[in-house]
Parts: C-alpha cells; sequence; structure tokens
C-alpha cells in the first residue's frame, strides 16, 4: 500500500514569522514532524509543500522532498485542502504517481509520534474513509457574549447545571494527523469523507504552535514528558529516497565513532586498540564487488587506522584537520563527481565533509547538533553495525 504523508508549510504566518523553521527544543519546528513521519513504518513517501525557499532547504535537510507551491496557495486565505490537492496533481502529471492513502501532518502540531501515525493509519484499515486525531473532554461549560457585552450559556443551562459525569464525552479536534483516502480529496475537495474515525491523543500532545508563547509553553513540556517512538534511539532515523543511493560512486568514513564505538583502550606501553564490527567489514567487502569506491578520512595518525584500512583494503587519508578539503582533493584524484559522493560522520569535526558531500550520512549516536546536516540517519550506532546498515541499504537500492 502506498501511502504518502503531505505536511504544507507556509511562508507568511504573521502570528509568527517564519514559524515552520522557528526552533523548539533544539530543532526547527517542522523537523518534530517530519522525523515522526519519516519513522512510522506505515509512511512510504513524505512531501512538504512550501512557498518558501528557506523552508523548502530546510525540510530537504531533514530528509523530506519538497514541492514548491503557488503563491495563491499559500496567501491567508488558501485553504490546506488546496495545497494538499496541489501536491496530488503535480505527482499525477509529473510521475503519473497516485498513493492509495493521504497523511495529512500539520507543522504547528509537533507534538505527535510514528506510534500515533501508524495507529492512526491503522484505524482508518478497520472500516473508514477519514481519520482525524483529537482528545476527549468531559463536559464543560461553554458561554458567549451576547452584542450588549451580557454572557449567555451555550451548551448547558446555569439553573440546572449538569454534572460533569453525566455529560456525554466530547472530542476536540487537535490539527495533528488526518489520513484519508485521496478520492475524498477528489470528489469533495475536503479532508473528511462520510465513515470518520477518531484517533485519541493526550490532551497534553495536542497543542498547536500559533503564538510566540506557545513554542516557549511546549518547549518545557517537552523537557518534562517524552513521546514514545519505535526503536528509540538517540537521533530519530531517517533516509533518503532509494534512487539518490543509486548514483553513489564514492562512500567516505570517518574511522573514530564510525567504524569504531568511539572507545580506545590503552595499555601499559601506551598502545591503542579500537573495537570494530566484523559485521561492517563484511559490508564494505560485498560493497566494493560493486565498483563503488571506498576510503576513510580521519584526524588521527593512528597506525590503528591504517592497519584497520589496510585490512579493509580501502584507501586511508589520515592526520588531516580539514576533511572537507581532503574530500574534494580526493574527488579529483579519483575523478568523481561529487553529486555521486556520500560522506558518514560522527562528531562536530566531520561538518565540513558533511556539507560538501552529496549525501550526508550520520551513525545514529552522532552528535546530535549535526542532525540538521544529514540526509540520512542510521538506526546503528557507530562500530556496532552502523556501516553495515548503510552498506546493505546501498546494495538493494542497486538492486531495485
Amino acid at each position: 500500500m502506498n501511502v504518502l504523508c503531505i505536511i504544507p508549510a507556509r511562508g507568511g504566518s504573521k502570528g509568527i514569522p517564519q514559524k515552520n523553521i522557528k526552533r523548539l527544543a533544539g530543532k526547527p519546528l517542522i523537523a518534530w514532524s517530519i522525523e515522526a513521519a519519516l519513522a512510522a513504518d506505515s509512511i512510504n513517501r513524505l512531501i512538504v509543500t512550501t512557498d518558501d525557499k528557506e523552508i523548502a532547504s530546510v525540510a530537504k535537510l531533514w530528509g523530506a522532498e519538497t514541492i514548491h507551491r503557488p503563491s495563491e496557495l499559500a496567501n491567508d486565505t488558501a485553504s490546506s485542502e488546496s495545497a494538499l490537492s496541489h501536491v496530488m496533481e503535480t505527482l499525477k502529471k509529473s510521475e503519473e504517481y497516485e498513493p492509495d492513502l493521504i497523511v495529512f501532518l500539520q507543522a504547528t502540531s509537533p507534538y505527535r509520534s510514528a506510534t500515533d501515525i501508524d495507529a492512526a493509519v491503522n484505524l482508518l484499515l478497520t472500516g473508514y474513509d477519514s481519520v482525524f486525531s483529537a482528545y476527549s473532554q468531559h463536559f464543560t461549560g461553554r458561554w458567549k457574549l451576547n452584542t450588549d457585552g451580557r454572557a449567555c450559556p451555550v451548551n448547558f443551562d446555569p439553573v440546572n447545571r449538569p454534572r460533569r459525569q453525566d455529560q456525554p464525552v466530547e472530542y476536540i479536534e487537535n490539527g495533528s494527523i488526518y489520513v484519508f483516502k485521496p478520492d475524498i480529496l477528489k470528489s469533495t475537495g475536503a479532508r473528511m469523507g462520510s465513515r470518520i474515525g477518531i484517533y485519541q491523543m493526550p490532551e497534553e500532545r495536542s497543542y498547536q504552535i500559533d503564538e510566540p508563547e506557545d513554542l516557549q509553553l511546549l518547549e518545557k513540556l517537552m523537557k518534562h514528558t517524552a513521546i514514545a517512538q519505535p526503536n528509540t534511539v538517540l537521533l530519530q532515523p531517517r533516509i533518503p529516497p532509494m534512487s539518490m543511493l543509486k548514483n553513489i560512486q564514492l562512500l567516505v568514513l570517518d574511522f573514530d565513532g564510525v567504524l569504531t564505538d568511539n572507545r580506545v583502550w590503552i595499555n601499559d606501553k601506551g598502545q591503542e586498540t579500537v573495537c570494530c564490527s566484523r559485521s561492517d567489514s563484511w559490508g564494505l567487502t560485498q560493497l566494493k564487488k560493486t565498483g563503488i569506491q571506498l576510503a576513510v578520512i580521519s584526524t588521527e595518525s593512528s597506525a590503528v587506522v591504517k592497519a584497520r584500512c589496510q585490512k579493509l583494503g580501502i584507501t586511508c587519508i589520515s592526520n588531516t584537520k580539514d576533511k572537507a578539503a581532503a574530500l574534494s582533493k580526493l574527488a579529483v584524484s579519483m575523478k568523481i563527481d561529487q553529486a555521486t559522493i556520500a560522506f558518514i560522520g560522527n562528531d562536530t569535526n566531520d561538518q565540513g565533509a558533511l556539507r560538501w558531500a552529496n549525501i550526508s550520512i550520520l551513525v545514529n549516536d552522532a552528535e546530535p547538533c549535526l542532525a540538521p546536516l544529514a540526509t540520512w540517519i542510521l538506526r546503528a550506532k557507530g562500530g556496532q553495525g552502523a556501516i553495515r546498515e548503510c552498506c546493505d541499504t546501498i546494495l538493494k537500492a542497486n538492486q531495485l
């Protein structure tokens, strides 16, 4: 089943300028929704639709595809449905692509998990044509002001005030997740059909970012609560389109923390030893057989680095302070185009190389500040199968 996730993110917010890329708990606001979508097992493809180049750039850094939204579909009066329809029409026209289901996530509702998304999709598959997320609420007295300023009750008689437990439960749409069949959008122009299901979320994870103080409030809440993610790890895994991985001709690795688990043992003679994964070695061996070139670039001049590279039969560039320059020089010497080069790193001294490479990859226990630079974040940690995961995925891409 093809499930397409669409995240609309226009650039013209008046309440909070550039709201969708404002920082929230260390990440751009839109990154929270992108990460959850990429981690969801039910989603096959993710697209951010935006009229803003900066938002598009941030979305790509965090692993999403982007589609440019025309300005007339990104003004204050344009509906979300118009943006969704534009994505569908664009994909149909350019690729003949039509999904079986659409998941619509609002970037301004960041506090949802991959588990929430998968559960909402699964709920729809039980017999609904559309599903929305909401939180439940027992009776709350609602009032309105008349034209003369007097308060009048809306949903109860204050003289015979009902008990809370005697009132039916109501559900408040929280704007976080919508799942629906494409035919509904095509035929009605709406995201809701006739057989509607409700995916329940707790109220504390139903906040929407509308005003500047909302960012501060939600950040404080996030520090004291956690949302469950499947296979929870330090960084949220994400992977670029498989078509992108087919083009890799040169895979370059940092050594410490990538081919090793970032630990070092020193004996009484001052000699260093490190821990590497045989599984990683096997993956690199299989990748070499396809003709893909391999290299290690390290700031260390350690004999351990050179010995391991010699054992693996891959190019070793050690004792370098500028990895980006070393990577550029290596590409020239090998006559390999920059667009076909991938680099795997884990620490802050890898920033230059990560920016320079066309595909920038992080092991899962990499420094969190590097996440915005990565097009691919592996599930495994350095020295614990991350390189094997990378190699297997590239091999799989080349078999498609």
